[in-house]
């Protein structure tokens, strides 16, 4: 498990000669194993965020740690996963769970228990030997929870995997995330619109402005897992926060 901290951490990109922030220099201590949600309006720096603490990009002012130590670039230590699985299309679902693990040189043995082991746990045993086009939509963000799980990362960066899937898709997979979050401890952190989703997973949700990008709530949900989208106090939790989102207001909820 790995302790993630901002510190004053910001990000602006140069275009047409202007400065254009698309992150305002930010505080936020994500805590060993927890489950954070981030919600916010499209272009609001959520993304940015995450690229941050990947290593993808870096930050304009303040800091990005991980246990105390700067992040200096990519880690395999911490793995986004992306809307669309972004699966290597020329390479099996084996092929791409693997694919970290030959880069690293595990030998074969090593590799093919690893890769059982992964499949097993988002329920894909049966389908080593198929292709990204012929696999649903979830069973291709299963590949690539799988892929990112194979190399044992602690921190896991989620950047609205589920938002192209189904109701049902999305509403088995919240089961298998939250069963493998337990079970693993690590820590994720994980980008949304759907206030019910972020209530339905997180510790604690995250609401950020309209571009560019801060921070203006935070909530703590201390309801009782597993849970279910038509749990009433889910439901009155998701008002509350929605409510925080449209008005653009700072109103942290008692912790």
């Amino acid at each position: 498990m790995r302790r993630v901290r901002l510190s004053g951490a910001g990000k602006a990109y140069v275009q047409r000669g202007q400065l254009l922030p698309a992150l305002l220099p930010t505080d936020l201590d994500v805590a060993p194993g927890e489950f954070l949600c981030i919600i916010g309006p499209s272009g609001c720096g959520k993304s940015t965020l995450l690229n941050l603490v990947a290593g993808l990009d870096e930050p304009t002012v303040g800091t990005v740690e991980v246990d105390g130590e700067p992040v200096t670039g990519p880690s395999t230590d911490r793995v986004p996963i992306f809307q669309d699985g972004a699966l290597f299309p020329w390479l099996d679902v084996r092929g791409n769970v693997e694919f970290g693990l030959r880069q690293r040189g595990v030998p074969a043995a090593q590799r093919a228990a690893v890769v059982r082991r992964c499949l097993d746990m988002v329920h894909l045993t049966g389908f080593e030997r198929s292709y990204a086009h012929q696999l649903s939509g979830g069973m291709r963000q299963r590949t690539a929870i799988a892929r990112a799980l194979a190399l044992d990362p602690a921190v896991l960066l989620m950047d609205e995997p589920f938002g192209a899937l189904d109701a049902l898709t999305r509403e088995r997979l919240y089961v298998e995330l939250e069963t493998i979050w337990e079970s693993t401890g690590k820590t994720i952190l994980f980008v949304t619109h759907n206030v019910r989703e972020a209530v339905l997973l997180g510790d604690r949700v995250v609401v950020f402005s309209p571009r560019p990008g801060r921070i203006v709530a935070e909530f703590r949900v201390d309801l009782p897992r597993p849970r279910a989208m038509t749990d009433h106090a889910l439901a009155d939790r998701s008002a509350e926060i929605l409510a925080c989102l449209r008005q653009g207001m700072a109103e942290p909820a008692a912790a």
